[in-house]
């Protein structure tokens, strides 16, 4: 059964991933995107750069003339912050996008986002499992050649960038960066905005590789090791990276070291609220994301929202006019004046314009932020479970422990997972996943080995 998650439906490619399958999804986007808006105004066909996807927007686009809606298919692969933009640019009823983000490489999926540039909510994604289950035999087959509009978003997108990384301040610095997109969909787009705003770029990976080079997509410390080299051979300010459909940022200090992401939403918080004015737009994070989040807020007297995870609901608080920011533990940005999509490309041009506008590298920034808000030391772990443990968890999770890791639970959260809250900015989080047999678990104290022990006792937690 074809189901969407927390960010769409994501599946093996040739196992469940099939075009069959894909036509399926597509007639039932459609109708569900019939019965509630004008068909002519038409729908964004995307995807990113992973294997065979031409070919699916291509099928994509004759099963939306055969549903009698219009087609805008993007004329090469696009970021997913980009797609979102464009939605809203041409005034789309939506946008169909063929990417599985930070999954491996044998993984496709399918992303829906609705007229307003943001991720389909459930309600929605609902509504189209509805219409999947409907699908017949004759919708899943391919549908004849058609006529369709193919368009260039990259000029709109990387002009719109410009009113909120101001050039200037780039070159003025004489930023010497170091950018990999993982073989995806920000090339031509990160590196080609800081080359044009002066910046000295060192760019690899910039050619399209369905396998990623053999690692995955994803932007994280073991896939940024050929970056990290670059960046301290070549004394490099910074290392600037994105996942494969770049709604995912990656960032490396002057001597190659990975920086938590967490750390980064929090400067990022701390910049865009310092310069608010007239305004207190608050700040919106997913339940597993740093309280440090919360302390910025407090500094500048702005409230925190908090969603679970996937970025969809942080995407409606935009919408609402209540946010200046959100961020995700995930790597996961978006501000005000900007799209409700995650954009990987925008985190990494503005931590390189906070790093510009203070001459000040990002370790030392992080040190400053804590001297004002405090000290926090966000981890995350996996636990993996077989179908024992997973039913034990299940039961567990439904407990309220007085106790755990020699501490007493101040309070617990359900809003998504188990979240369980102690004294001194201590906590730690229960999430299972959807997906796979894992349990997500993510720790936070004011201090790294605290934070270790929290996660191992968690772990053990889950697996005894």
């Amino acid at each position: 059964m074809i189901q969407f998650g927390t960010s769409g439906w994501r599946a093996v490619l040739g196992e469940e991933f099939t075009f069959d399958n894909a036509r399926r999804v597509v007639a039932a986007i459609a109708r569900v995107a019939r019965a509630t808006g004008d068909v002519s105004r038409g729908i964004l066909v995307a995807s990113d750069t992973r294997f065979l996807n031409e070919r699916f927007v291509d099928e994509a686009a004759r099963v939306l003339v055969r549903e009698g809606v219009k087609p805008l298919v993007a004329d090469r692969d696009v970021p997913t912050p980009v797609v979102a933009f464009t939605i809203r640019k041409l005034g789309a009823l939506g946008g169909i996008n063929f990417t599985a983000s930070h999954n491996p490489p044998e993984y496709n999926g399918i992303k829906f986002s609705t007229a307003d540039g943001a991720p389909a909510l459930p309600a929605v994604t609902k509504e189209i499992e509805k219409e999947i289950a409907k699908t017949t035999d004759g919708d899943a087959s391919s549908a004849p050649a058609a006529e369709y509009t193919r368009i260039d978003p990259r000029a709109p997108y990387l002009q719109a960038l410009e009113g909120l990384v101001a050039k200037k301040t780039l070159k003025d610095a004489a930023l010497r960066v170091a950018v990999d997109p993982r073989y995806g969909t920000s090339r031509g787009y990160l590196d080609e905005f800081l080359k044009s705003a002066g910046v000295d770029v060192a760019a690899l990976h910039v050619h399209r590789d369905p396998y990623f080079g053999g690692l995955s997509p994803q932007c994280d410390a073991p896939n940024l090791e050929e970056l990290g080299k670059v960046v301290r051979e070549g004394k490099r300010h910074l290392g600037l990276a994105t996942d494969g459909d770049a709604d995912r940022f990656g960032v490396l200090d002057p001597s190659g070291m990975y920086v938590n992401p967490n750390l980064c939403l929090m400067l990022l918080a701390d910049h865009l609220l310092s310069k608010q004015k007239g305004t207190a737009l608050g700040v919106a994070r997913s339940v597993a994301t740093t309280h440090g989040l919360d302390a910025v807020a407090g500094l500048h007297g702005v409230p925190v929202y908090t969603t679970p995870v996937g970025f969809k609901y942080i995407g409606e608080l935009l919408l609402e006019g209540k946010i200046a920011m959100g961020g995700e533990e995930s790597a996961g940005f978006t501000m005000v004046g900007h799209v409700p999509e995650k954009d990987g490309i925008l985190a990494d041009l503005l931590i390189a314009f906070i790093v510009a506008e203070t001459g000040t590298p990002v370790p030392a920034l992080i040190e400053k932020l804590f001297k004002r808000v405090g000290r926090f030391v966000p981890k995350r772990a996996d636990a993996h479970l077989t179908p024992a443990l997973a039913a034990s968890l299940k039961k567990r999770l439904a407990e309220d422990p007085k106790e755990l890791c020699g501490l007493k639970v101040e309070s617990i959260d359900r809003m998504d997972g188990q979240k369980l809250l102690f004294e001194g900015r201590r906590w730690i989080l229960f999430r299972p996943s959807g997906t796979e047999p894992v349990v997500r678990i993510y720790a936070e104290s004011p201090d790294g080995r605290e934070t270790d022990r929290l996660l191992n006792e968690a772990k053990k937690y889950v697996l005894e």
